[in-house]
């Protein structure tokens, strides 16, 4: 990992040292088959390879059905790949499209659950749940329940539990779907905070309209990844 305290420009990368690979996914592969008769196969990825740095901000776009969500899934590993490799360097977040949260947990069980699962100790759940409700504006709501939460405020849970461990690699799958305005302004204040860490950050979206926060941008089609350049 890229020393914090190093010199940075361009959403923290270093000056003068290129920053470590953080993510790097090889040659992937996936194919999904039919158990129906007469019907074909899809292939989904044909090669993909992506690679994302400390300190970085990756986009990905693609059409409906490109195959965004599988190579996020094959990234985190949460789904195995036909083919190919896949290296991360520490820990992983992963804040998917569809959150894996529990209806009946309120949000304080919620943090813990998630907590204990990364080996957090009480303190470390405490300290996170608070600072990041306070930075995504969901401190009123830390009693309810998931299933009487807003789309908007269960996908800032979703963002929450993916951050509280500190990640060094954040994949992150429309993030800021539900968001209203104030809430996306402080996604992307909490993300520059992250490079900032040296946190290697790669966000999934259909469509990117600030193209300037993102170091690189990668589409998504024919089952391979495309570089494109950041306007």
């Amino acid at each position: 990992m890229v020393d914090a305290t190093t010199e940075r420009t361009n959403h923290g990368k270093a000056d003068e040292t290129e920053p470590e690979v953080a993510l790097r996914g090889d040659e992937l592969h996936k194919t999904y088959g039919s158990q129906l008769p007469f019907t074909r196969t899809v292939d989904v990825l044909e090669g993909a390879t992506i690679e994302v740095r400390s300190s970085e901000i990756v986009g990905i776009v693609g059409a409906n059905g490109s195959g965004k969500s599988t190579l996020m899934k094959i990234l985190v590993g949460a789904l195995e790949a036909d083919a190919g490799t896949v290296e991360t360097g520490g820990r992983v977040g992963w804040c998917p499209q569809e959150g894996l949260l529990y209806d009946r947990l309120t949000i304080r069980e919620t943090f813990r659950l998630f907590g204990a699962a990364y080996e957090m100790t009480d303190e470390e759940i405490v300290a996170a749940r608070d600072r990041l409700a306070a930075k995504l504006d969901f401190e009123r709501f830390l009693d309810y329940r998931i299933d009487h939460l807003s789309g908007g405020n269960r996908q800032k849970v979703n963002l929450g539990v993916a951050l509280m461990h500190d990640p060094d690699v954040l994949l992150l799958d429309e993030p800021y779907t539900g968001f209203d305005w104030d809430t996306y302004l402080a996604f992307w204040d909490l993300t520059e905070d992250l490079v900032e860490r040296g946190t290697a950050i790669a966000v999934i979206s259909h469509l990117i309209n600030e193209r300037e926060r993102f170091d690189r941008i990668y589409e998504l089609r024919d089952g391979r990844l495309h570089p494109d350049e950041v306007a």
